[in-house]
């Protein structure tokens, strides 16, 4: 199955559980695809005590799982594109259309 995440939002929790998400799939074989959207691409500075976001992206990153980030919301927040591909609407319908899954968080 290919599955697609959306993820629009750095609550700690949300994204923790996002990841999470993903590393199930990806450990059952599954394609996985994340687009980090809107305060979603700040996912890489979310320090939190009760979920370990740092960990759960890492194992996600380094489990084959694909992470593509907006690149107008980077610019926005003033991120740099970091763990990802700076991506764009376009990549995000691409994502969409070749889902046959797909989860929005945020």
């Amino acid at each position: 199955m290919k599955l697609g995440i959306i993820l629009n939002t750095n609550d700690p929790e949300t994204a923790w559980n996002a990841l999470r998400l993903g590393n199930q799939a990806l450990g059952r074989g599954h394609d996985v695809r994340m687009f980090l959207l809107g305060s979603g691409v700040e996912i890489v500075n979310i320090k939190d005590g009760a979920f370990d976001v740092p960990k759960v992206l890492d194992e996600f990153v380094n489990g084959k799982g694909n992470l593509l980030a907006c690149g107008t919301c980077l610019t926005f927040r003033h991120q740099p594109g970091g763990v990802c591909p700076v991506s764009t609407m376009s990549q995000l319908v691409d994502l969409i259309e070749d889902s046959d899954k797909l989860v929005t968080l945020g």
